[in-house]
This record gives structure tokens, C-alpha cells and sequence, in this order.
């Protein structure tokens, strides 16, 4: 009996599963924040640590992503929060492979088509050296992984941020910007909801707000939009 009152007490979702990757020359420490969220809210969780500045995003992507994958229960179903490069992993992973029992994907400041910061700077000494091969493949040109993929076909969920703490690397992107990547280029044709904050690149994916935002779209499929 009392195991019966204890499992219907359960939350819905204590069976899914919420895979963090974390951005280009950051590691799982930066989502850590956002992970402890889910995780008390009775989310089995994933923190990803992968070597995002030493191999190309198609080397990338299934590396972090089946990584992820192992650490969730064989049955759960399988979200995904991530934060810059981490959604471009996922984009392209799924390009390739189906996740039978996907869940919905949320994106903190995704590169969706690519950076302009990326064209300006990659031929400036050391930016190998700090991105790797993945940051030469996030431009907006020829070499760019992201606009190389399709829409999406499955709930995807965009928070992009508006505030810069590098007004130099803004010069080179469409207002309004995180520092590191426009507002506009954090969209990709299928998404399902769409929210601005004003938060910066590096921290987005740290704010509160962000992050309450991020749990409401894994949780419903949805953003909490004030009313106009």
C-alpha cells in the first residue's frame, strides 16, 4: 500500500531523462546550475563534460550526445538542454540518427546560423589555439556546419540573449546581440517557441530566469510569455 501511495506521488516526468551539453571551450561546470534545477525536480540528469576545442563538430556530436545517452535510463524519455555549440551538436547528431524517445530540445544561445564573429576572427593568431576545429565550423560561410542542416522536425525551444560585455566582437554582428552571436542567428526554421532575455553569451545559460525559462519548455513545450 505504501508503495503504491509513494508511486502515484511520483512526478510525471520522474522517468525522463535531461542530457546538458555545454558550449565550446566551457565544460559541464557551466550547466551545473541549470542541471541542479531538473535534477530536484525529479529528473534523472546528464551533465556532459566533452572536448569541444579538440575535434570537428561531426566527431563532436556523437561522442558528447552517446555519452549523454548511456548515462539515461534504457526507457526514459530524452531531452536535451544545451548551450551554444551543445545545440549544434545536437542538430547534427540528429540529422544522422534518430533518438526513438526524444523528448524536447532546448537551446541557450545557439549559433543556428552561424556567427559573424567567427568569419572576422578566425584567421587572428591563437583563435585555433582557443576554439579548435568545431569554432572554425561556426562561421556564417562556405565552412559552416550550421547552415549546412535542415529545420527541425522536433520541439525545439531558443532563448537568446541581449546584453554584451564586448562591445568590440558586437561591431561585427546584427544588433541586438549577445556578444557572441545575434539575436536573429539563433533561429532555425521549425522551432517551436522563441524568447529573448537580456543576458549575455557567457552567462545565459546561468541566469535564474533563463533557467526557469528552460524548465517551462522542457516541462510543456512552451516559454512563459508575458502578456503584451
Amino acid at each position: 500500500m505504501i508503495a503504491l501511495v509513494v508511486a502515484a506521488a511520483a512526478p510525471a516526468h520522474s522517468a525522463d531523462c535531461v542530457v546538458f551539453l555545454h558550449g565550446l571551450a566551457r565544460t559541464s561546470a557551466s550547466m551545473e546550475k541549470a542541471a541542479a534545477t531538473f535534477e530536484e525536480s525529479g529528473y534523472v540528469v546528464a551533465n556532459v563534460d566533452y572536448p569541444s576545442r579538440f575535434f570537428p563538430i561531426e566527431k563532436l556530436a556523437p561522442l558528447a550526445i552517446e555519452t549523454g545517452l548511456e548515462k539515461c535510463p534504457a526507457e526514459s524519455v530524452v531531452h536535451f538542454v544545451t548551450h551554444s555549440l551543445g545545440g549544434i551538436l545536437v542538430r547534427y547528431y540528429l540529422e544522422q540518427n534518430d533518438i526513438s524517445n526524444l523528448g524536447r530540445v532546448l537551446m541557450f544561445a545557439p549559433p543556428n546560423k552561424g556567427s559573424e564573429v567567427v568569419d572576422s576572427l578566425r584567421h587572428f593568431p591563437g583563435f585555433g589555439a582557443i576554439n579548435g576545429p568545431a569554432g572554425y565550423q561556426l562561421g556564417t560561410d562556405k565552412d559552416s556546419v550550421p547552415l549546412m542542416l535542415g529545420p527541425v522536425d522536433y520541439e525545439v525551444g531558443v532563448i537568446a540573449g541581449t546584453r554584451t560585455f564586448n562591445p568590440i566582437l558586437s561591431q561585427y554582428l546584427k544588433n541586438p546581440d549577445d556578444g557572441k552571436i545575434s539575436v536573429e542567428n539563433t533561429k532555425v526554421t521549425g522551432m517551436t517557441d522563441f524568447l529573448v532575455v537580456p543576458h549575455s553569451h557567457p552567462f545565459i545559460m546561468k541566469s535564474s530566469d533563463a533557467i526557469e525559462q528552460a524548465f517551462s519548455f522542457i516541462e510543456t513545450g512552451q516559454f512563459e510569455h508575458e502578456a503584451p
